[in-house]
């Protein structure tokens, strides 16, 4: 796990000084049974790329913005702003909940699915007819799949009380 990590993330702090994982891999390695099935998971989450990153930042800043989870917001925003060049006010737009007037049709639609999966109750027809319309049947299925598997990560954070790294 700690190899994949530092494969795949060099735009935000993910371990402490000691080497210890921070974000939800150390969280996962509680209980490394189940840690092992969300970390397996995590690595077809991150393989499956139906819809664009962009698209899919905005998905997963909405769900941590929604529920609260600090270290989600550090580093996807993180992601966002280096890697897909997003302003760090639409990054925090974004995770406040407000919807940028720049999204284009993939941002806004995963914007919206993930506003409103977040919220709770049934995604509304029109939503999820939209949705197979910009992303195609396994676009928008990864689409749904990224909101709950980031409800998962957020849930993860905020229970071991994971917080953003001091920076050096």
């Amino acid at each position: 796990m700690k190899a994949g990590v530092s494969a795949k993330y060099s735009n935000f702090v993910t371990t402490r000084a000691d080497g210890a994982l921070l974000g939800p891999w150390n969280a996962w390695l509680h209980d490394p049974e189940i840690g092992s099935g969300i970390w397996h998971l995590s690595q077809t989450m991150t393989q499956a790329r139906r819809i664009p990153d962009r698209a899919r930042q905005v998905a997963i800043l909405v769900t941590g913005g929604r529920l609260d989870a600090a270290y989600e917001i550090y580093a996807h925003g993180a992601v966002a702003t280096a890697i897909h060049g997003m302003s760090a006010a639409r990054v925090e737009a974004i995770a406040s909940g407000n919807r940028p007037d720049d999204l284009d049709d993939e941002e806004e639609v995963a914007f919206e699915v993930a506003q409103t999966l977040v919220k709770g109750g049934a995604l509304p027809q029109a939503l999820y007819d939209r949705a197979l319309d910009v992303f195609g049947r396994e676009g928008a299925t990864e689409l749904f799949y990224l909101v709950g598997y980031y409800c998962l990560v957020a849930i993860t954070l905020n229970a071991f009380d994971i917080r953003v790294p001091a920076q050096p």
